[in-house]
């Protein structure tokens, strides 16, 4: 039956989870976003930053109020006042980093993509499990409170059986942007893609096929894809990305009950709109009225990270790590079909 209110998003207070301590390892760009929205809107605890540069490093602990800065990774590591990394490092040493991480004894959350591919993801998931650690991507947006609102839309069978996901992200990234180097795993795909993609393995688990075209850039990295996927239970994806322009960066689920659309960037906090099948059928609308806009909503993985770590789990119960291999796969596929693969994939 269509509904005429929406059920109250689940996710956890900051209150009612531990303060972790946490280190940071790079602290460029999305460490302060990540930085900022932590200590405005969560209980945790930002006590040390790694950098190659000690100036760097020092900088970025003034600016943040941080106590402890160092200019070697394997510094912070060491540190016995660290519960939990946060490696916002380039992919290209995500690998490297965890691995160090998780044999120094900590807890990781480390910056999408987890990691170059699904081979190195299935490396630092081996680790982790061995030690025991607990490790997660920072695909923010499964912790959103839209998210839950959806995930409960879905599992009470709203929607009806879901027949099509459509997603996509774009932006135009000037020349000399790290997305649009080699050396360092750029390409759409890797960095503005993985939402996409990730929407809908959250709607429809892994796809059974994938076809993707698309183009490279003069650099070898990937620069436009259009994927169509299938999947098990007959539904399909098309999801698309771009480094070369931006795109309306919004996402839908279209099921025979009901069709749901969520605003660009669909992936932030926002709303979504919820209609009956027929073309013309009523809509109702939720809008996230939490005051926690754009990017401050990276606080909400900080807090269900503690929450998770707290209750003794290794993994993140929404966004498994098989998902994050599974869907690391998904972009190695879409990636080779185009031509672009590592020295190590060749």
């Amino acid at each position: 039956m269509f509904p005429t209110t929406f059920p109250a998003p689940i996710v956890p207070a900051a209150d009612s989870v531990p303060a972790l301590r946490w280190g940071i390892l790079a602290p460029g760009g999305i460490a302060a976003t990540f930085a900022e929205a932590v200590q405005a809107h969560t209980n945790q605890k930002l006590v040390a930053v790694a950098s190659r540069s000690l100036d760097r490093a020092q900088n970025f602990a003034r600016t943040w109020g941080i106590a402890d800065a160092y200019s070697d990774y394997a510094e912070l590591l060491a540190s016995p006042d660290i519960d939990v990394v946060y490696i916002a490092a380039q992919q290209h040493v995500h690998r490297d980093l965890a691995l160090q991480a998780v044999a120094a004894g900590k807890h990781i959350l480390v910056e999408k993509p987890f990691a170059m591919n699904g081979a190195e993801a299935r490396e630092i998931v081996a680790a982790a499990r061995a030690a025991g650690t607990f490790a997660m991507e920072a695909m923010w947006t499964r912790y959103l409170p839209q998210t839950s609102v959806i995930a409960q839309l879905l599992a009470d069978g709203v929607l009806g059986d879901i027949k099509l996901v459509t997603a996509d992200h774009g932006q135009n990234m000037p020349v000399g942007h790290r997305v649009r180097a080699l050396d360092s795993g750029g390409g759409a795909l890797l960095d503005l893609g993985i939402y996409p993609i990730a929407f809908a393995s959250q709607i429809l688990g892994t796809p059974t096929a994938i076809h993707n075209v698309g183009s490279l850039i003069d650099t070898g990295v990937d620069a436009q894809s259009l994927l169509t996927c299938s999947y098990a239970s007959g539904a399909q994806a098309q999801l698309n990305t771009s480094l070369r322009v931006r795109t309306p960066t919004t996402a839908s689920i279209a099921g025979e009950n009901a069709l749901l659309q969520i605003g660009g960037p669909f992936f932030t906090p926002s709303g979504f709109t919820l209609s009956k099948p027929s073309f013309d059928g009523e809509s109702i609308h939720w809008a996230d009225e939490s005051g926690i806009v754009g990017h401050r909503g990276l606080s909400y993985q900080a807090t269900a990270l503690a929450g998770y770590v707290d209750q003794s789990l290794t993994e993140s119960p929404i966004h498994s790590l098989a998902e994050t291999i599974a869907i690391l796969d998904t972009i190695d596929s879409a990636r080779w079909q185009l031509g672009y693969r590592f020295e190590s994939e060749k």
